[in-house]
């Protein structure tokens, strides 16, 4: 899963989540200006419904229509039906017929669409019931007041599953998205340590060519040199190249975060997020313009010349990096846990020699420290102040964890059209892959043939586990060796996505991002310029630019509002930080 992203990520990275608005009580006769307007839930035909709190998966007596838009990747499991679109989402008739509650899209897009499209619906006013933001546009929607206070609406509609996910981490997520005693968003918040920064090679390649998996930066070099210039796949052709990448340095996947982290230096936890450390006079420095980013670009610079990274890197997207991953032009990407579920899981069915292994990032003296933030949360979901029936969004997240209790097992399968990753709003359990992790280890180890478990927990611990054991006998009768593989080395692997990932946080191999407070308000106004002269100094370095135009790009950021955000930065950390 990726993502989250694919998240998309798949993950998605990938599980996430959403929100919602205050609504009055049910029958209690207290006054509420955001008060759910009829129809409500249908209960029970006691006389003594009214003193009954709501039922959170009750079902409306009327059709309750909740209208919300969709930046999508595709379908996460190859499983899918082709040609399916969002609106087709089984999903989604499994709500209208448990709930009551039906989607309409006013939109759908692609991801690579949905930047542009939101900030035009934003500039409108013409948004959705639900809507999935990220922290600079929940912080814009927050000041234009156009958020539902979700207090009392979670308070009485949460699941004691949905209540019990957000307190996992002691109501510090939650918190982080309240204001003035008003909770404006429910954040979709998972394990930090899921973004850990790995790297991913080809160990057929690295057989081929007689090579050892590197440890170090130069050890990389000689890799992806040969995995250039040596036909790494032997088919006798000029067509592979040795690192993956793409036009945004910093994003959700397929970028290269873990390659600077290699020199340590930090510049971004990625989705466009400046990172900040923690300097030696213990204030907050921005890991963007520090020396070590400088030295990182020079080789980059060097690696672009010799065609280690594809020429026409400027110009893919992430689909692009994905289609040359799948095509088998590339043995190395740098990436979190999920890679193996897509879309290194399609390169193995297309190519049934492709093994892939996962690696702790090669640094200058040996394995590297990866960034990793304080919180992970860049998505909340948030109703719209509009909205007449608030708490059918916290219902809608009820709906999404309930679905995934063992009675559901039949029923919501991808080759029937279940989409997870489609629908919204949607909460993973923040500690999701690790439960999966430990509890299919340990089913492993006692040669358990089924899971055990019998909570919201049990479709996600079971997929896995029925894809390891097919794995691991070669049993393609359920789903292909890819998606067996990439579910299996992506969760439950000892020396997988997870597995690894696992080690290098038992290890401390990691450096923690110092910043998770909302975006600063020189960050919401000129965070966007920040980003593009960022992005369009550094790309012209690699593509031969000037390596001083590193020192004029830092002078830049500082002048167009950096050095204020570094003030506010430390505002920040003196006064709300958790020390």
């Amino acid at each position: 899963m990726k993502k989250m992203g694919p998240w998309k990520m798949i993950l998605s990275v990938t599980m996430i989540l959403s929100l919602l608005s205050a609504c009055g009580s049910q029958g209690n006769g207290n006054g509420n200006a955001n008060a759910p307007s009829t129809p409500k839930e249908d209960t029970t035909n006691s006389a003594t419904d009214s003193a009954k709190a709501p039922d959170p998966l009750g079902k409306y007596p009327e059709t309750v229509t909740v209208t919300e838009i969709l930046g999508y990747n595709p379908p996460e499991d190859p499983r899918t039906p082709s040609g399916i679109t969002p609106e087709q989402n089984a999903y989604l008739k499994d709500l209208k017929e448990m709930m009551n509650i039906e989607v309409k899209y006013k939109w759908t897009v692609p991801s690579a669409q949905f930047e542009q499209k939101f900030s035009l619906a934003m500039a409108s006013g013409d948004l959705p019931d639900v809507i999935e933001v990220d922290q600079k546009n929940y912080e814009k929607l927050k000041k234009q007041d156009m958020l539902a206070d979700l207090t009392d609406a979670y308070a009485q509609y949460a699941s004691p599953a949905l209540k019990a996910y957000m307190d996992s981490d002691g109501g510090f997520a939650m918190k982080t998205f309240s204001a003035d005693g008003k909770q404006l968003g429910i954040p979709a918040f998972e394990d930090p340590f899921l973004s850990t920064q790995l790297l991913w090679v080809r160990q057929d390649w690295l057989n081929n060519l007689g090579l050892q998996a590197p440890k170090t930066i130069d050890e990389l070099e000689k890799v992806a040199q040969a995995f250039t210039h040596n036909d790494p796949d032997q088919n006798g052709k000029n067509d592979t190249y040795g690192i993956a990448m793409q036009k945004n340095l910093f994003f959700w996947g397929f970028d290269v975060r873990g390659f600077f982290n290699g020199f340590g230096a930090y510049p971004s936890v990625g989705d466009k997020q400046s990172a900040w450390i923690k300097g030696g006079d213990g204030k907050l420095l921005p890991g963007l313009i520090q020396p070590e980013v400088k030295t990182a670009l020079g080789k980059l610079q060097a690696w672009y010349k010799d065609g280690i990274i594809d020429k026409e890197f400027a110009l893919k997207d992430e689909n692009k990096a994905v289609e040359d991953l799948t095509a088998g032009k590339v043995g190395i990407s740098y990436g979190e846990w999920w890679y193996p579920n897509w879309p290194l899981n399609s390169n193995v069915d297309k190519d049934p020699k492709a093994d892939w292994i996962a690696i702790q990032l090669p640094g200058i003296d040996g394995p590297a420290k990866s960034l990793v933030p304080k919180i992970r949360s860049n998505k909340i979901f948030v109703v719209n102040k509009k909205m007449k029936n608030p708490e059918a969004a916290i219902k809608m997240l009820n709906f999404y964890i309930e679905v995934g209790n063992k009675k559901y097992k039949d029923k919501n399968k991808a080759a029937d059209g279940y989409v997870y990753n489609w629908f919204n709003p949607r909460i993973a359990n923040p500690v999701d892959i690790d439960t999966i992790y430990r509890e299919v280890n340990k089913a492993l180890d006692a040669n358990q043939t089924e899971i055990t478990i019998d909570d919201a927990n049990y479709k996600t611990v079971a997929d896995t586990f029925k894809a390891t054991k097919d794995f691991l006998a070669g049993d393609t009768s359920n789903a292909t060796k890819g998606v067996n593989w990439g579910q299996y080395y992506s969760r439950a692997a000892k020396d997988g996505g997870w597995g690894l990932t696992r080690q290098i946080k038992e290890n401390q191999q990691f450096v923690y991002n110092e910043f998770y407070g909302l975006p600063t308000p020189t960050v919401v106004e000129k965070g966007g310029q920040l980003d593009k002269l960022m992005q369009e100094s550094f790309t012209k370095i690699i593509m031969g630019g000037s390596l001083d135009d590193f020192d004029k790009f830092v002078d830049s950021w500082k002048a167009l509002g950096g050095n204020e955000i570094i003030d506010e930065v430390n505002e920040w950390y003196s006064t709300e930080a958790t020390k």
